[in-house]
């Protein structure tokens, strides 16, 4: 699924951590380690992003923990500050500065978690071990290094060597070998307690796009730390494809004649403002940060409404991704990537450019994560912002008068784009004039193949369709889960659900064309459990439960859903026990600090039940609580050869749009844009 991580990090990746001789002093304190941080640069707001220094700083002082063990750092993150915190931060104040970290222990197959205070609450200028606890039974996610561990067992065992030769293959530098998350394990792979990734080849040749010739029927699974085969499996020879899949330029020469030269410029500058991390435009407020896990993650979004600055939404990430294939062959029923909770979506980001992923006229914003190692490196132009023209925002014309008003729609959009193996993923956060927010999924890239000895539809294959000789796309599923701690108007707030019934024929309605629309409270965790209708309109809302509008109702944002699907695994399927959040649409719970992922906390190797079905399990009550609204959409792929060798784009999301937020239309007092005159 990932290419070979090591070489690709190694390009966009620049190391840049400090030498922590240069600004850490080590020193034993009784019962516990400390390390001075009188050189540290300190951060002004409790949810800014951790510098380098605090990175090393950190990952020095675990290290100082376990000094014989070989340790690895899945996940070095922000210890997000208490949220009561947070929203009480005035400019200026102290505030405590903590960093999380899932720490691996190869040597004993153990995962713990740690929490390093930066800047205790003692006002101390030393760093503090404060938490330290292991996790039993878990696997964290997999790590770049694991990746070429996986290739190079695979490669030098005589069975894979083999299954090369019979199929023609004897240089084996030809074949790329690729590692995936081992998605549905076995009982003997779970009992065994083995840190596992499956493998699966490719053959290259003397082409780049070696995703176009899969080696079918050839599966390895590995034992990352005892580095040898766990197992390995061998269906039979299928037929190679003889094609060349290289999608660059001189591959598929002669090209099309290029559109005319198309120019978006501001040259009065951009109307957002950075204030470090935050961002301020057209009414709007808000803090972003990148996480190891989540990718992108934005805070604290306010809407300017007179001289009022009110809460929309404290906190907003994408939670967990599954991506289930439909083919039951054992070599493929295990493939259904948890692309948060297995391979850390956020250290997949890759570098965007101006004029390619964010339009010419935008801005380029870089990123500090840490390895696996824990050293903290630059990564140069993730997250994208930009102003976008959007056609019309409203407008009315008026047949008397002959008054013509319109106001023209203006966007901003932030995006991070990341490369999960054969697929890409941009995850845009849209802001609107009106005071409504779009989240959009895009994918893109390459549709995971099958071999196949079929090169006609006469004879394909049950699972999926054939979109190219030799090659199949098996039907497939995307689901995307995002965390919504929505705070309208405050932290008090009720959900709610919309619908729309009509009305049958009778005195009051004689024609039968009435319809109405209902309200309905969401009261409990269980029952704010929920799923799309058509028939009924369905959407949700979150509503205030403290402050009304002026005509008396409560303040709300409503999620209004856009294109969806359904979770198609049999309700027996064991992949519903992994990724429950899936087979609902909605859900909604009572706020708690450490309930941040819907899919679980450590998806990696487990068939078992975890995330948002556990977390709703105690039924909390959810009027006038501190809530968080989870929402799934996926799309169902069902492949196509216009997908093939690289599909187009495919957009998929949701909608917050404010109900009874705002006295009137927010955007009403737009000014007019000038016109363009083009006779001269």
């Amino acid at each position: 699924m990932l290419q070979i991580l090591s070489q690709l990090f190694s390009k966009r990746r620049k190391q840049f951590w400090l030498s922590t001789a240069m600004f850490i002093v080590v020193a034993i304190a009784i019962g516990s380690i400390q390390i001075s941080l009188a050189r540290i640069v300190t951060p002004t707001h409790p949810l800014d992003s951790l510098t380098a220094q605090e990175i090393t700083a950190a990952v020095a002082l675990i290290k100082q923990k376990m000094p014989q063990q070989e340790i690895h750092f899945p996940i070095v993150a922000l210890n997000e500050p208490d949220k009561t915190e947070v929203l009480n931060f005035k400019p200026g104040q102290p505030f405590r500065r903590e960093v999380f970290a899932v720490v691996y222990d190869r040597s004993q197959n153990k995962t713990y978690e740690a929490v390093v205070s930066l800047k205790p609450k003692t006002k101390a200028k030393a760093a503090v071990l404060s938490s330290w606890q292991e996790i039993p039974g878990v696997q964290p996610a997999i790590m770049e290094p694991e990746y070429e561990i996986a290739a190079a067992v695979t490669k030098a065992d005589p069975r894979w060597q083999a299954a090369m030769r019979k199929r023609g293959i004897t240089d084996f530098k030809q074949v790329v070998v690729e590692g995936w998350a081992v998605g549905l394990v076995t009982e003997a792979e779970k009992s065994s307690g083995a840190r596992l990734c499956r493998t699966l080849s490719y053959f290259k040749g003397d082409r780049w796009n070696y995703y176009g010739t899969p080696i079918e029927g050839v599966v390895a699974t590995v034992d990352l730390n005892a580095k040898k085969l766990a197992s390995f499996s061998d269906t039979g020879v299928v037929a190679l494809s003889k094609e060349n899949w290289d999608y660059d330029p001189r591959s598929l020469s002669p090209l099309r004649t290029a559109a005319k030269l198309l120019k978006i410029l501001q040259p009065n500058g951009h109307t957002f403002k950075l204030n470090g991390n935050e961002v301020s435009w057209q009414g709007w407020k808000f803090r972003y940060m990148m996480h190891p896990r989540d990718g992108l993650i934005l805070y604290q979004m306010q809407h300017e409404d007179g001289r009022e600055f009110r809460p929309v939404m404290y906190r907003a990430s994408l939670s967990e991704m599954v991506v289930p294939y439909g083919d039951p062959n054992p070599q493929w029923s295990f493939r259904n990537a948890f692309d948060v909770g297995e391979y850390n979506f956020g250290t997949l980001t890759n570098t965007q450019e101006l004029g390619k992923e964010v339009p010419e006229n935008g801005v380029l914003l870089d990123a500090v994560l840490a390895d696996s190692q824990g050293k903290p490196y630059a990564m140069p132009d993730v997250i994208g912002i930009y102003e976008k023209d959007n056609g019309v925002l409203w407008k009315h014309y008026d047949y008397r008068s002959e008054r013509k008003d319109v106001r023209r729609d203006r966007q901003l959009i932030v995006t991070t784009t990341a490369a999960i193996g054969n697929y890409d993923y941009a995850i845009n956060w849209i802001f609107h004039q009106d005071g409504s927010l779009d989240v959009r999924a895009d994918l893109h890239g390459i549709v995971l193949a099958q071999g196949s000895d079929s090169v006609t539809t006469a004879n394909r294959d049950t699972y999926g369709k054939l979109i190219a000789k030799n090659i199949v796309g098996v039907n497939h599923q995307h689901f995307f889960n995002f965390r919504l701690d929505l705070d309208v108007d405050g932290e008090a707030n009720m959900p709610m659900e919309m619908t729309v019934q009509s009305l049958p024929i009778g005195a009051n309605n004689p024609q039968g064309n009435a319809f109405v629309a209902k309200d309905a409270p969401l009261t409990t965790e269980k029952s704010a459990v929920r799923d799309l209708s058509m028939a009924e309109n369905r959407k949700w809302a979150i509503a205030s439960t403290t402050r009304k509008n002026q005509l008396g109702a409560p303040t709300s944002y409503m999620l209004m859903p856009s294109g969806n699907t359904v979770f198609f695994p049999s309700q027996d399927a064991t992949i519903r026990d992994r990724a429950g959040f899936a087979t609902h649409h909605f859900w909604v719970t009572k706020y708690k600090p450490k309930e941040l992922h819907a899919g679980g906390e450590y998806p990696n190797q487990s068939n078992s039940q975890q995330g948002l079905p556990t977390l709703v399990a105690d039924n909390e009550p959810l009027i006038g609580q501190d809530l968080v609204a989870w929402y799934t959409f996926g799309t169902t792929h069902v492949p196509r050869p216009e997908d093939w060798p690289v599909m187009p784009v495919h957009h998929a999301g949701f909608k917050l749009m404010p109900v009874g937020f705002f006295t009137r239309n927010p955007a009403i007092n737009l000014p007019e844009s000038t016109p363009i005159n083009h006779s001269s």
